[in-house]
């Protein structure tokens, strides 16, 4: 390690955040690449670069591009705990701005606007520009273009994205390429630091996906009623109809579907008091619908930030910083917006393209302590459920050609139709215009995590969803795996056995799974073993051991457990 690196203070960083750091500051390149999993600590990472670049006055400035205005501040509150002070309300009109600021943010939009103004200060002082979620100045030809003329000639530039770049044509301004044994050119990160990494480190929560199905009917342009079984094996148009309907806020998959999530949430706020969750909508008329039934089943308004919404911000910097339960948002929280408490989402949106699907989950995985699990709710769509299955995968950007059937790939439409302002469905759900959804029914259809899977068809209620909704919110994934795996094994004894009816065996057996859950959550939570949490039960409450005790006995353990834990 050279002494430029080696006098760097690194205390209170990631290990991937120091290495990062040092790998820069061996080099000090004009061009430096980091592609981090959204919640692993990009921004910290480049400010603490920025600050050793200001006080070795390597450079003078900084200049902080990114995608929204949201973000631009976001980054100047973020650096001015690092003492760099930046002006997020800069435009390119002002031309200059007091000595009181080390440097100015700024949207790309802002930059195109006006690329000139900025090389012109960038061509004056020595400038570190961080261009954060870098991937967007590949969106459009004139915005790489934009970027590009304004920052040439900046001393030091710092690309940041935790989104898999997609394969485009349009090359990303300041990005290494190099081709592949192929002879196709790939972009390459000079830091990689994927979600598979930051799961195995514990920087990220794992993610349990609850996808639920149901039975669908609609009546079609002609006047024709159909119907069909969300999550079946179908023509693609027939899928389209049945998820449409059942995000319909007029039916009942959406309220069955919302009402399991609260209940989850409720599950997880026994272990982490604050978590929050969040609705992802497609449009605003379903944002406001959906907000209405969560306002029924929890007594509560909640959040709703929509994207034509001025004060949009501030209500998610408000939400982020409260104990509110709910939130419901039309897309703009896809991207870049840090609201660390988010534990529970529904995915209620038509939305299917994997950048977005990949950014939308990112909201869900910072971890802020061991065990937590985030929990996030979507209809049993074949897309979304390969979406899901793919998290972990990391493409590089390739030039030269669009692929087709890859996971990542994705056009600039695409893209841009991802994050813009939305009003009205996708062009996807167009065909539909006279469509009307007349009835939808929800059923848990699978539960996906880290790999393993318990699928059946479960109504909302039944012991088996009551269970899965009922999962400690403080377990690794490998224990909330084994406790699928477990609570699926059940099943298919119980299904075994023919009995359609619940009996009182079934019950006592489930609340033995569920104590038994509880118990492993609370051990973990307290540093302790599940021999000594139930020998503390025992002392505590008395009566039969767990194999013998009553439907009652159980159910007291259970809700003694849950009371430790919250009061920890």
């Amino acid at each position: 390690m050279s002494e430029t690196a080696r006098s760097i203070n690194l205390s209170g960083l990631r290990a991937w955040q120091q290495d990062a750091i040092k790998k820069y500051f061996e080099t000090l390149p004009q061009d430096f690449m980091t592609v981090a999993t959204p919640g692993a600590g990009k921004t910290t990472f480049a400010l603490k670069v920025a600050g050793e670049l200001l006080e070795r006055r390597l450079v003078r400035r900084i200049v902080i591009v990114a995608p929204t205005d949201h973000l631009t501040k976001q980054w100047a509150a973020a650096a001015a705990k690092f003492n760099i002070a930046i002006d997020s309300d800069y435009t390119t009109s002002k031309g200059v701005n007091t000595k009181d600021f080390n440097g100015v943010s700024l949207t790309y939009a802002a930059v195109a606007a006006n690329p000139m103004r900025l090389r012109a200060r960038i061509d004056a002082t020595p400038t570190l520009v961080i261009l954060d979620e870098v991937h967007h100045a590949g969106d459009a030809l004139s915005w790489g273009e934009a970027v590009r003329e304004a920052f040439e000639s900046a001393a030091k530039r710092l690309m940041l994205t935790g989104t898999p770049f997609r394969s485009d044509i349009n090359p990303i301004p300041f990005v290494t390429y190099v081709s592949d044994s192929t002879g196709i050119p790939r972009s390459v990160a000079d830091h990689s630091y994927n979600y598979g990494d930051a799961l195995a480190d514990g920087v990220v929560r794992p993610v349990l996906f609850l996808a639920y199905a149901g039975k669908m009917r609609w009546r079609t342009r002609m006047g024709d009623e159909e119907s069909a079984e969300l999550g079946g094996e179908q023509a693609k148009d027939v899928t389209t109809r049945a998820w449409r309907t059942a995000l319909n806020p007029e039916g009942r998959w959406i309220p069955q579907v919302l009402s399991a999530a609260d209940k989850r949430l409720t599950e997880v706020r026994r272990f982490i008091p604050d978590a929050g969750a969040l609705v992802i909508a497609s449009d605003h008329e379903h944002a406001k619908a959906y907000a209405d039934i969560l306002h029924q089943i929890t007594g509560k308004k909640p959040v709703v930030v929509l994207s034509d919404d001025p004060k949009a911000g501030k209500k998610i910097a408000k939400f982020s910083d409260s104990e509110d339960r709910w939130m419901v948002a039309v897309r703009m929280v896809s991207e870049g917006v840090d609201i660390p408490r988010l534990a529970v989402g529904v995915f209620a949106t038509n939305t299917s393209t994997p950048l977005f699907f990949a950014q939308a989950i990112g909201r869900f995985v910072r971890a802020r302590r061991h065990g937590e699990t985030a929990t996030v709710f979507l209809p049993s769509v074949p897309v979304l459920l390969s979406h899901a299955a793919e998290l972990e995968l990391q493409r590089d950007h390739v030039l030269g050609k669009k692929t087709t059937g890859d996971l990542w790939s994705e056009s600039e439409a695409l893209i841009a139709d991802a994050n813009r302002s939305r009003n009205h469905l996708d062009a996807d759900f167009a065909d539909f215009a006279v469509f009307e959804a007349l009835d939808s029914e929800a059923t848990f259809d699978r539960a996906v995590i880290d790999g393993a899977e318990l699928d059946a068809t479960l109504v909302p209620g039944s012991p088996e969803e009551e269970a899965i909704l009922g999962l400690p919110g403080l377990l690794s994934a490998n224990e909330v795996a084994q406790i699928l795996q477990e609570h699926r094994h059940a099943q298919a004894k119980r299904l075994a056995k023919h009995q359609p009816e619940e009996t009182m065996a079934d019950q006592i057996a489930l609340l033995r799974r569920q104590l038994q859950d509880v118990v492993r959550a609370y051990a973990a939570q307290a540093g302790t073993t599940a021999a000594i949490v139930n020998a503390e039960l025992k002392r505590a409450l008395g009566g039969a051991p767990t194999p013998m005790a009553s439907a009652a006995e159980l159910q007291k353990r259970i809700e003694l457990v849950r009371d430790w834990s919250a009061r920890r």
